[in-house]
């Protein structure tokens, strides 16, 4: 226990009993929390006694704790039972054995080794070839020294997915480019994929205002229906707004780019701004 709020590396303020002095005067609980600055060295469950003028340290409830406490003459040794090392010293000072958190040395060295789960996924990381060659690697005997595993395609390699990369990131925008509501909408559609939705979809259209980042979702059966849906969402937001869809951006996927869409987009007026994905001269990651 310790009367310093300023020794807590995390409290937790509550009202709690009381704690009797020596003089037979009381201190009022005002929190329980972990001291120490250094995860290695913190002491938990410390109570914050108000008037306490020391820092307090129970030898009975560090044995509870799971701690080994040796005493004699000039120091005090507190020894974790489960590791069976040192965890704090306290020199004799006087009658009482004190100890210093902030002169504790936290031992800094660290062992880093490769953590895989299993065989076959380091001898992947070491190579990086597909599993499926790696298994007629085995097959046909053509690496000396390489274990008998069994490869499977149940991962994906993020060094490897950066390094097919083909198409450079866009850079990020720090200013919003638009002044108001439905100047400009993003839309995109993409699937069918894997696992469908609720409904049974196999698309997604999806659609976001420039100036506010709202996104709309739609779940879609068919990748064609992205028009009506499409439709509907303009009648219900500029409506709902009461504002005028300015102009829309989209990639040059086939259920925007086409006569209809191009036709609907003409009749409202709209400017329509297809992003142009090109291959670079160079990669920049």
């Amino acid at each position: 226990m310790t009367g310093h709020k300023m020794l807590f590396a995390q409290l937790d303020e509550r009202k709690g009993g009381t704690v009797s002095f020596r003089d037979d005067s009381k201190g009022r609980i005002h929190g329980i929390g972990t001291v120490g600055k250094n995860f290695q060295t913190q002491i938990s469950h410390v109570l914050l006694v108000k008037g306490l003028k020391h820092n307090l340290l129970s030898i009975s409830q560090l044995c509870d704790k799971g701690f080994r406490v040796c005493l004699n003459s000039t120091k005090c040794e507190v020894i974790d039972m489960g590791t069976n090392k040192i965890s704090f010293i306290g020199n004799r000072l006087k009658n009482m054995y004190v100890i210093f958190l902030e002169d504790l040395e936290v031992n800094s060295e660290v062992c880093l080794i490769a953590n895989v789960e299993n065989d076959s996924w380091l001898w992947y990381n070491r190579l990086h070839v597909s599993m499926n060659t790696m298994s007629k690697l085995i097959k046909k005997n053509l690496v000396i020294g390489m274990p008998e595993l069994k490869f499977e395609n149940d991962k994906i390699c993020d060094a490897c997915q950066l390094g097919k990369q083909v198409r450079t990131s866009f850079k990020s925008k720090k200013i919003v480019s638009t002044s108001r509501l439905l100047e400009l909408l993003h839309i995109d559609l993409f699937g069918p994929i894997s696992t469908t939705s609720l409904g049974e979809k196999s698309y997604s259209f999806v659609i976001i205002d420039d100036y506010s980042k709202y996104a709309w979702v739609y779940f879609l059966a068919y990748k064609n229906d992205a028009l009506q849906a499409f439709l509907s969402h303009c009648k219900k937001v500029e409506n709902e707004k009461r504002l005028a869809i300015v102009s829309i951006r989209s990639d040059h996927g086939g259920e925007f780019e086409n006569d209809e869409f191009e036709k609907f987009c003409n009749e409202r007026g709209w400017i329509t701004i297809f992003l142009h994905l090109e291959y670079p001269s160079k990669m920049e990651l």
